[in-house]
């Protein structure tokens, strides 16, 4: 029989960064991750990865302002740079609702001190070379933003928390849970039972499995992003900024000399967790790449990028992210049991968040108060909910399809 103080179910950026954090700040414990397949190849290693700090959704702002410091410690810590692209957000605004929202903005960065101002038509021009702004009702510019290679930095979280001695176990799949009533005592793998003081269902969007094994609904559901990469072009420089266009439903920022974007379908593919494969590439997001998608959507993203219909598209990426009707994160100890935290309901912005999530539940876990509010991302918040349900995942899938932000 195994024994540890701390096993997370999970090898994403999530479970990476839990265990990274749990290491460092409690040393003579030990700790052990199993991932069924490899560290960070789901959601982690497909997202678009915008390290947006400035967002709208306050509770997200301090975990991404964590991730930016933990980065900078993993990189000295490792000697070698995660290479972030620090190009900035343009935020344009192109109707009165989002140049309120816009505004708003403005004041969230200054509440923050996060450095954000207004730029002229002719400045976003110049930074964008592709962007039309001739609708732009305004144009704010927060100089800090950046985007990374998502694999990249989970792999940093998992280097880090091995070399504290953290015991990564891949190709462990996890098969249920064990438990006295409420009280969850540890897992049941292919490879044998591990007992633990406490369980981390860090299992991304197949965390619902394991929660209904306790009796709890977890509030959310796979819900697809996928998005676009164009063929290079002098119209996208490499130091281009990234730029959110709320009245598109769309987000945009430079990826190797062409164009990475995204734009919301009118609704969104959702599906059972119980129904997405073991191996995320066994999963057809689109039998035509997203072709269809894009001609129902584009013409919203050609009114600011003109040549939408001119550059060719060289890839199509698409994964699940885990959405909840509020689009807020789900985190925290699962209600009615002992020894059991959930991670999860990443909503897209899981990359950025990471670190937030990973010292905050690190921190719950050895029993120590949390340093950040994760009072919004409650797992009772919705009250009893059936998250295998049509109706329930039909309300996840909205959260996307009426997205506006990056």
């Amino acid at each position: 029989m195994k024994t540890t103080d701390l096993v997370i179910i999970g090898g994403g950026i999530f479970g990476c960064a839990i265990a990274y954090y749990y290491s460092k700040n409690n040393p003579e414990k030990r700790v052990i991750l199993l991932e069924r397949n490899e560290l960070n190849n789901a959601a982690t290693s497909r997202a678009a990865a915008l390290m947006t700090m400035v967002r709208s959704k306050r509770s997200y702002i301090p975990l991404t302002m964590e991730t930016f410091k933990v980065a900078k410690e993993m990189e000295q810590e490792l000697g070698e740079s995660l290479d972030f692209k620090v190009v900035g957000m343009m935020h344009v605004a192109a109707s009165e609702a989002t140049v309120k929202d816009l505004e708003e903005l403005m004041v969230i960065a200054k509440e923050y001190d996060q450095q954000a101002y207004f730029v002229t038509k002719e400045e976003a021009k110049i930074k964008a070379p592709w962007l039309k702004v001739d609708e732009a009702l305004k144009i704010g510019f927060v100089p800090n933003e950046a985007y990374c290679d998502p694999y990249m930095l989970g792999t940093f979280f998992a280097r880090c928390a091995k070399n504290r001695g953290v015991g990564i176990r891949q190709g462990v799949e996890v098969i249920g849970l064990i438990h006295e009533g409420g009280n969850v005592k540890g897992v049941k793998t292919r490879e044998g039972e591990i007992y633990a003081e406490t369980v981390v269902d860090a299992a991304g969007v197949w965390a619902p499995i394991f929660a209904m094994e306790m009796g709890v609904g977890l509030p959310m559901a796979p819900v697809r992003s996928q998005y676009w990469i164009t063929e290079r072009a002098d119209i996208f420089p490499l130091d281009s900024p990234m730029v959110l266009l709320p009245d598109a439903q769309a987000y945009v920022r430079p990826e190797g000399g062409g164009l990475l974007f995204g734009i919301r379908e009118k609704k969104s593919l959702v599906t059972s967790p119980k129904m997405v494969p073991k191996d995320i590439t066994d999963f057809v997001f689109s039998a035509d790449e997203g072709m269809n998608d894009l001609f129902e959507n584009g013409e919203r993203l050609a009114r600011f990028f003109p040549a939408f219909y001119d550059i060719g598209i060289k890839y199509y990426i698409a994964g699940f992210s885990g959405y909840t009707p509020d689009s807020q994160l789900i985190l925290g100890p699962v209600p009615g049991t002992t020894g059991f935290l959930v991670a999860s309901g990443c909503c897209g912005a899981g990359i950025s968040v990471a670190g937030g999530v990973g010292l905050g539940i690190a921190e719950i876990a050895a029993g120590r108060p949390n340093p950040l509010d994760f009072s919004e991302f409650e797992i009772s918040r919705f009250g009893r909910i059936d998250p295998f349900g049509e109706e329930w995942l039909n309300k996840c899938a909205a959260a996307r399809s009426n997205k506006v932000s990056g």
